[in-house]
């Protein structure tokens, strides 16, 4: 592999982490991370009407409250955040 390959592909994954917020970068930590995966799979069933209604019936609960679970679980998806050192 050349050093131009190296820089060619590196500009590219700059270009996608810069274009699409998920895709995460070399400062990014665990819980933003995991986050961000919590926040698209919420957002990936409450996009297929399928998956609500699967969810739902599982739940006994209705498709809208479903919804409103899944968009009220998206704004804390995992914690809450670490406690940041202030050095």
């Amino acid at each position: 592999m050349q050093a131009s390959d190296r820089l060619n592909i590196n500009s590219q994954l700059e270009h996608l982490q810069a274009r699409y917020v998920g895709t995460g970068h070399a400062d990014q930590g665990r819980f933003k991370l995991a986050a961000d995966i919590s926040r698209d799979l919420y957002a990936s069933y409450m996009g297929r009407h399928y998956m609500l209604a699967y969810i739902g019936i599982s739940e006994n609960e209705s498709i809208g409250r479903e919804r409103y679970n899944f968009m009220q679980k998206m704004l804390l998806p995992c914690r809450p955040p670490p406690e940041k050192d202030e050095d």
